[in-house]
Formats: structure tokens, C-alpha cells, sequence
């Protein structure tokens, strides 16, 4: 029985550390999010700006580009060797999303490690984080070596377990292993689809074992936004009041009216009963920025945002703003075939994405969700 849904102790120092890293090619100041959402955006859904990125939002902790410090190399060193007998060469700063500061750290004899970093704090965003890539790769790792499946000829599904985290110098710091990600991932149909396949398989491998309900212990973070979360026997209810209810809510709070959206929590629960909704582990934010292919081969998944939900959710994602090829989708389809009708649960599920997107950078992503509110109580009987 895999316990991936209540958090244990402390990051374990004497874990060992993994000989694989990887690397994204990115500049210092790309933004992934912003980069893919712009990339495919219509005129209708302007990708987000930095300056609406780095503000507080719902009452919650944002951390933008305001809020980064640099690391103390000299502290950094000395608790690498003391805590886990590392001696560090080099850190340099990479490309590592919007929202903390993303370090390289070169180790004597060649090896790297990802670390992210922020204010103290924000401890509670990088825990969050951690616990979920911990759930996340105790499946992954269970899925591709129970006994009953033949053996793997590819790699394995990676999900880079965290090394420790830990708060250093008023700074709170994550270490992971460095992952090589491919400089030409679209090149790569077959590791694609394999990695379809694999996501599939961490999601039928996650319900054993489980209690049935949906949801997590504790909140987390969807992006830079507050996730709220619970448990509910009702997967309906729980995406209707744990998912949608909170996002329309900020938008209340904010002063955007979404006509529609009350007759719309009425009838999401009914909508989405009957195409039997299992609680499997999700990603939760499976958008092309959060996965890729690495250049040793096999593919990687990573910054998850886990709950129990519908294995929809994550498919839907994949699809919302493109960089998934449809390889990845025949994969999955091949491992698990999605029930009939999920082309237009995806519109629901994505709506909850919109919002999140309106509530923190705002503009044309309003637009998108009054359209995606009328659709939906036009397109679906209740």
C-alpha cells in the first residue's frame, strides 16, 4: 500500500543523491508560464505581464521578481558540507519560472543540483511543492516496478524527489536533482507518446490503496495563486466547491461580476457525475512547462500542484495553452482510455485554469472566462 496522501517527517539528510541532473535551456529572465500562454494566445487571451505578476493576490503569497534575494554562496557552501558532505564549485542563476529563484549548483566531481530559493517566509510553498513531487515519485517509482508489469525497456517516468529543505540565512531553500532536459523535444514522437503512456500508468497506480475521496490535506499552490483543498466523498461537489467556488469568489472580491457563474456551481456537480471519476493522484498543473523530454531519454514530470481528483484534469491542462504533441495524448489513450464525453469536460475543468489566470494577471483572461461560462451553460443540459 503506497502512504502518498499524509506528509512524513523531515527530508531525510542521509537520502542518497541521485547521479542524473538535467538542464532547461532558458535565459535569466524568461518567464515559462508567460512564455507558453503567449506563444498561444489568440488576440482574444493576451499572455500575461510581469507587472501584474508580482503583486500580492487573494490574500494569499505571491513571490515576484520584487521579492528575490541572492543566495550567500559562502552560507550555501558551508551548509552543503556540513548537512550532506558536498563540497560546492559554482552557482550560477537559470531560468526557473516566475515565481522563486532558480539556481545551478556545480558539486566537485561534475555533479549538479536545481535549487529554488525564496523568503523565509514562503517556506510553506516550497513545502507544499516538495510533499507533492515526493507523492508524485513515490507512484512513479512504485508503477514501473511492481511485479505484475513487464519490465520497462525505456526509462522510467522521472519525478525529481526533493534532497532537503531547508531555511538558510532568512532565505528558504529547495534542493532537487538537476534534470537535462532535450533541446529538441519535438523531434521525439516515440518518447512522447511513452510519456503518455507512463502518466496513465502513475494514475491507475495511485488508487490502490486509497480511501476513495477526493482531494488533499492541505492547501497548496496553483502557480503563484492559493489552492484550496479538502476531502469530499463527490467529485463534482469537490471541483464545484473547492476549485471553482474560491477562484469566483477573488473575482467578486476584485470587482469582476461573471453573469452566470452562481447557475454554473449549481450544475457543475451534475455534469460531472456518470463517467465514473476516480480519485487518482493529479499533477494538478500539467501544463507543457511543468514536463519534458530529457536528453538521456525517457521524460520527466515536475512543480506539481497534487490533489485526488479526475485524471482528466491533467489531460486537460496538457491541451489548454499546446506544447503537448498529440503523441502524448495517443500514449496516454493507448495506457488508459479516457471515457466518452471528456472532449467537453476539458471546457470545466480548463475554466478553472481561465480563472486563475484572470484572478492573477487579469485583462483579455476575463474575456476568456465570461465566454467559457456562457459556452458551458449553453453547450451542457443539466
Amino acid at each position: 500500500m503506497l502512504d502518498i496522501d499524509s506528509p512524513s517527517g523531515n527530508w531525510a539528510k542521509s537520502q542518497a543523491l541521485p547521479p542524473t541532473w538535467a538542464e532547461r535551456p532558458q535565459t535569466l529572465t524568461w518567464c515559462p508560464r508567460a512564455a507558453a500562454v503567449n506563444a498561444a494566445c489568440s488576440p482574444a487571451m493576451p499572455a500575461p505581464t510581469t507587472a501584474t505578476s508580482q503583486r500580492l493576490v487573494m490574500g494569499g503569497m505571491l513571490a515576484g521578481e520584487t521579492s528575490r534575494r541572492e543566495m550567500n554562496p559562502k552560507r550555501l557552501t558551508t551548509w552543503l558540507r556540513r548537512e550532506l558532505g558536498l563540497e560546492l564549485q559554482a552557482m550560477a542563476p537559470v531560468g526557473g519560472g516566475c515565481i522563486h529563484s532558480a539556481w545551478c549548483l556545480k558539486l566537485q566531481g561534475g555533479r549538479r543540483l536545481f535549487a529554488k530559493s525564496n523568503r523565509a517566509e514562503l517556506l510553506p510553498v516550497l513545502e507544499a511543492e516538495a510533499e507533492g513531487l515526493r507523492a508524485l515519485a513515490a507512484v512513479a517509482e512504485a508503477a514501473t516496478t511492481e511485479p505484475a508489469k513487464p519490465a520497462l525497456t525505456a526509462p522510467p517516468l522521472t519525478v525529481p524527489p526533493p534532497l532537503q529543505l531547508t531555511e538558510l540565512d532568512g532565505e528558504v531553500l529547495l534542493l532537487l536533482p538537476w534534470l537535462e532536459l532535450s533541446s529538441r523535444p519535438q523531434a521525439a514522437d516515440a518518447t512522447w507518446r511513452q510519456l503518455g503512456g507512463q502518466l496513465a500508468q502513475l494514475h491507475r497506480r495511485s488508487l490502490e490503496g486509497h480511501d476513495g475521496r477526493f482531494g488533499w490535506h492541505r492547501d497548496n499552490w496553483i502557480g503563484s495563486a492559493p489552492q484550496r483543498n479538502g476531502w469530499d466523498d463527490d467529485w463534482g461537489h469537490f471541483f464545484a466547491q473547492w476549485r471553482l467556488a474560491p477562484q469566483l469568489r477573488w473575482a467578486v472580491a476584485a470587482g469582476q461580476r461573471l453573469e452566470g457563474s452562481d447557475a454554473l456551481l449549481e450544475l457543475v456537480p451534475h455534469w460531472l457525475r456518470g463517467h465514473g471519476a476516480e480519485p487518482c493522484l493529479v499533477h494538478g498543473d500539467l501544463w507543457s512547462g511543468n514536463a519534458g523530454l530529457l536528453a538521456g531519454g525517457g521524460g520527466a514530470v515536475f512543480d506539481p500542484a497534487v490533489y485526488r481528483g479526475d485524471r482528466e484534469v491533467d489531460l486537460a491542462m496538457a491541451r489548454m495553452f499546446g506544447g503537448f504533441p498529440e503523441p502524448f495524448f495517443a500514449g496516454y489513450q493507448a495506457g488508459w482510455p479516457l471515457a466518452a464525453g471528456h472532449g467537453r469536460r476539458q471546457e470545466v475543468y480548463n475554466l478553472y485554469h481561465l480563472l486563475n489566470h484572470a484572478n492573477l494577471f487579469g485583462g483579455g483572461y476575463w474575456r476568456q472566462v465570461e465566454r467559457g461560462i456562457q459556452n458551458l451553460l449553453r453547450s451542457i443540459d443539466p
